[in-house]
């Protein structure tokens, strides 16, 4: 009996090897060959070290048809389970390209499913890491139902869950949609693409010649499209931001998101900030070294680094507790919104509030880009996205005006009136309809004409405007600016503006659902 009982843990042993090698040595090979890891390896770089407890290792495939019933692989092509980050829960899928692809059956996508499900019920973020040729083609109809059971449950669990998906291989066709529900997309450059049809099909089709990287590479879907939100240079640098993200997110949506400990002072104060904003209003400066002087340690973490870049998303800390930041780039566009920007910043300010991170906005804006190609491509549309989102999220906002807040941009960054709770302006803000000399071009158009010096009066009635309004003090007269703070003081208040309304009881009217226009 002993030795029985061996035999079968000795059985259990070889089979748990096989399955770790997917399709098998050459097949390993071969991926590394292409400079990519394998689905086991990747999970190794992803979660804590000895943490992954995997389910569904020895599920196969159930196609008898096109000689599948001669090919079984344990596991089915993708590596399911649960671990940690950061000692925290996690449940992930790990598309193994070795055995078939990696192709999607309908065994594959009810692995994926299970962890789907356990992540939901158990309130954990779900990650999915994609190297993926797609549906398997000989189970027809069944792959594409399989395909839909994912998407339904992507859904299903948006703003319940984080979900996260690093494409670290193809992804095409109906793949790509499941990555596109899920709140961050991570690519890596040189490895990674993302289409819904292929270069091959584009050719046939439209007579267009291109590559898989002019197509849907990382570069394409991080700078141009904006489907990415980061973009690495290996796949280790995919993991090490990964986890880098999850450390700002909460594990589901009834949660706070994790405090970490810090050795910043609250106090600090940083007089570079006295002298950021330049007195020549036309001049640019970059609002990231504003970031970078607030946030606990310097750390701060870009979202869509190179997509619309005149607007800045990402997470930072202060004393702590995780900010969801939006900030105005003087230094790109003056700092203009177009469509990119409003759908970035829309996209980005949602996900903070089903999500229950506060929102810090920097606002230095002259207005929304002008012109027939962005009227055309529907800039009220999408402007009204970042309004519209601003206005229903209900997690404590904080805004600080360094300097141009002009006209419907000043109405949508976070405005009093847009439910901002603590509104802040430096001295060199100016709250407005428009700039000075726009002002000054309309409103005393009639003086300026008839003057006998019509630029030197012009010059003196923008001066007038000016001074009456490129300041902080009317609109603080008002009560729409809370405060005229330092420059150099904006850490400390931004610490205690939070911690006065880190409680905050906000709700939107009984619904069910808003009806934002996409």
């Amino acid at each position: 009996m002993v030795e029985e009982s061996q035999d079968k843990i000795q059985a259990l042993r070889a089979l748990r090897q096989e399955a770790s090698l997917g399709g098998g040595l050459r097949r390993i090979e071969q991926q590394h060959a292409k400079g990519k890891l394998t689905a086991r390896e990747r999970l190794d770089l992803l979660l804590d070290a000895g943490s992954f407890q995997e389910i569904g290792m020895f599920v196969t495939h159930r196609c008898t048809d096109f000689g599948l019933e001669k090919q079984h692989y344990l596991g089915d092509g993708v590596v399911t389970g649960y671990g940690t980050i950061d000692g925290r829960l996690v449940y992930v899928y790990s598309q193994d390209s070795t055995v078939f692809g990696g192709s999607l059956s309908e065994t594959h996508s009810e692995k994926i499913c299970k962890v789907m499900d356990l992540a939901v019920r158990n309130g954990a973020p779900m990650i999915g890491l994609n190297d993926s040729g797609g549906a398997r083609i000989q189970e027809g109809v069944v792959s594409l139902a399989a395909y839909t059971n994912i998407f339904r449950r992507n859904v299903l669990a948006s703003g319940v869950i984080p979900q996260i998906s690093a494409i670290v291989g193809p992804c095409a066709g109906g793949a790509v949609y499941s990555p596109a529900i899920t709140d961050f997309i991570f690519m890596v450059k040189g490895t990674s693409h993302m289409f819904v049809t292929g270069p091959n099909v584009v050719k046939a089709v439209t007579y267009e010649d291109v590559t898989l990287e002019q197509l849907g590479g990382a570069s394409v879907h991080a700078s141009q499209t904006g489907v990415a939100h980061f973009a690495a240079d290996s796949e280790v640098e995919c993991m090490q931001t990964l986890r880098q993200l999850m450390g700002f997110l909460p594990a589901n949506n009834t949660e706070k998101p994790p405090r970490r400990p810090t050795t910043d002072s609250p106090t600090r104060t940083d007089e570079r900030l006295n002298s950021v904003v330049p007195n020549d209003p036309r001049i640019a400066y970059d609002m990231h070294e504003v970031i970078w002087s607030l946030m606990d340690d310097g750390e701060f973490l870009e979202v869509h680094k190179d997509f619309a870049p005149n607007i800045i998303v990402g997470y930072g800390r202060l004393d702590g507790h995780p900010v969801g930041v939006i900030a105005n780039q003087p230094a790109v566009m003056a700092g203009v919104l177009d469509i990119d920007a409003s759908v970035k910043g829309a996209r980005f300010i949602r996900f903070c509030d089903c999500f229950n991170i506060p929102l810090l906005t920097f606002e230095d804006v002259p207005g929304f880009m002008p012109g027939t190609r962005q009227e055309h491509g529907g800039i009220i549309r999408h402007g009204a996205k970042l309004m519209y989102a601003y206005i229903e999220a209900t997690v404590p906002k904080v805004l600080v005006i360094t300097r141009k807040a002009y006209g419907g941009a000043y109405c949508v960054m976070s405005s009093k009136e847009g439910r901002g709770d603590i509104n802040l302006a430096w001295p060199s803000a100016e709250i407005a309809v428009m700039g000075p000399e726009g002002a000054a071009n309309i409103v005393f158009k009639d003086a300026i004409e008839k003057s006998a010096d019509p630029e030197a009066t012009r010059q003196a009635l923008i001066k007038e405007y000016r001074d009456k309004f490129a300041n902080p003090y009317v609109a603080a007269a008002r009560g729409y600016m809370d405060d005229v703070i330092e420059p150099s003081q904006t850490r400390p208040q931004l610490i205690r503006a939070f911690e006065s309304i880190r409680n905050k009881k906000d709700s939107n009217p009984p619904k069910k659902h808003g009806n934002i226009p996409l």
